[in-house]
């Protein structure tokens, strides 16, 4: 697969993913409209933007500076041949 250069794209791309997002949580809270559900909701998110950011911000800054992830199965990759010793 090509990697995506045309900005329209990408930021459509983008929107499309927000869009998915605020779909699927509100077809969740509709479901159960609770505060704990909808509490839940809110940290699953957090900790799932806190993931991503350590996968491709933190481990390329300051863990391995010189390799260049491509995605999550890429850092899951890399992390499970960095704890096999040689």
């Amino acid at each position: 697969m090509r990697d995506l250069k045309n900005p329209k794209v990408i930021v459509a791309k983008g929107l499309l993913f927000l869009v998915t997002g605020i779909a699927a949580a509100a077809l969740l809270l509709l479901e159960n409209p609770s505060l704990r559900s909808g509490l839940l909701l809110g940290v699953a998110i957090w900790a799932f933007c806190r993931f991503y950011y350590f996968a491709f911000y933190v481990i390329e800054r300051h863990i391995d500076p010189h390799y260049r992830f491509s995605g999550l199965v890429s850092v899951a990759a890399h992390l499970w041949k960095r704890r096999i010793p040689r």
